[in-house]
């Protein structure tokens, strides 16, 4: 190494020394595109689902405006790129505007998060591949209906793609919402349900267990209500951990049939809403793919963040700023831990 580039590097903060090694590229807010964006930085952030995507061979497919998972492909691989100007995504917005979500319009993270998977399993044309990403967000549960009588016990097994946890109008934990998503509801007079082996409606108590925890946990914080015909949203507060072990905190809303071993998480990504509920804004934070150190994604704007004193390995706390007031969490993205994926990295980011 020379010793004029040695000079350089030598004199660089550790704040500028960071972005000269690793740049996250940001997202033009194009026709009021901040929710995309924001999801978009929360996909790359997802190295899992970048690196199924590289394996799908799109050689046969068609180049049309339509294909919601080939231009996310692109959009992606365009966001790798290490490169200073914001990356190009414009063909994926317009295709998701083909696809019926409008551009000028605000829309739902939450909402176009689904859609984005489902139009992945719909216009994929490698179906095991698509299968492999929807698994990657797949939480297996097990329904369950008890009659209060006889005891009898009905049960049935589906899936869903993220946790939907209430949130109530005071302080709440993530850990207080999922208990309370997984609480079973007594079913009473109007409410009674047939038992079969009562053959009759009986009261009964109704409820969710787990049968699986998927790779990436998605949970999202429903912080919105709807009333004669108004929408607001609640600012009120939810604290949630950096890591959470769900064998230590929540092994009671495990089906008997759970097997698995690992069931801690760490958190890599955070949707945030900030504003009203019909006039709002989106941005993310997310744990980068490579340095593992958290950014601040604002459409275009994207800087490693960190804490009053400039240090990257406390910046954990501009995170926690997202408990609630006037820019709150809205969904969260966890990663599981586990040897045989890979080991976690340090928590210094």
């Amino acid at each position: 190494m020379s010793s004029g580039i040695y000079s350089f590097f030598t004199t660089l903060s550790p704040r500028n020394l960071s972005l000269v090694f690793t740049r996250m590229r940001g997202l033009t807010n194009y026709h009021l595109s901040c929710c995309v964006n924001s999801l978009l930085q929360t996909l790359s952030a997802t190295c899992e689902i970048t690196d199924l995507l590289e394996r799908w061979d799109v050689a046969g497919v068609r180049g049309d405006g339509r294909n919601v998972p080939l231009h996310l492909k692109r959009a992606l691989a365009a966001m790798r790129a290490d490169v200073p100007q914001p990356a190009p995504h414009c063909d994926f917005l317009h295709c998701l505007d083909q696809n019926c979500f409008r551009l000028n319009v605000q829309h739902d993270a939450d909402e176009v998060f689904f859609s984005i998977l489902n139009f992945i399993q719909q216009q994929m044309d490698d179906k095991a591949l698509a299968q492999e990403i929807q698994n990657l967000y797949k939480i297996s549960v097990e329904t369950y209906l008890q009659c209060l009588e006889c005891n009898s016990v009905q049960t049935r097994t589906s899936y869903m793609l993220s946790l939907p946890l209430y949130v109530k109008e005071d302080h709440n934990s993530l850990e207080g919402c999922m208990n309370s998503f997984f609480e079973h509801q007594e079913l009473r007079g109007i409410n009674c349900c047939f038992c079969v082996q009562c053959e009759t409606k009986k009261p009964s108590k109704q409820g969710i267990k787990l049968l699986s925890l998927p790779r990436i946990l998605c949970m999202n914080l429903k912080r919105f209500r709807n009333r004669c015909g108004f929408t607001r949203k609640l600012d009120c507060m939810v604290t949630f951990p950096e890591t959470f072990d769900f064998s230590k905190t929540l092994k009671e809303v495990f089906s008997a049939d759970f097997a698995q071993n690992e069931c801690k998480y760490t958190l890599y990504a955070v949707v945030v809403h900030s504003g009203y509920a019909m006039c709002g804004h989106y941005t993310a934070y997310v744990r980068h793919r490579e340095n593992k150190r958290w950014y601040y994604a604002d459409d275009s704007h994207v800087e490693q963040v960190f804490d009053s004193h400039e240090h990257p390995q406390t910046s954990w706390e501009k995170v926690q700023t997202a408990y609630g007031g006037r820019n709150t969490a809205y969904m969260l993205m966890y990663r599981r831990d586990s040897e045989e994926e890979g080991r976690q990295p340090e928590l210094f980011g």
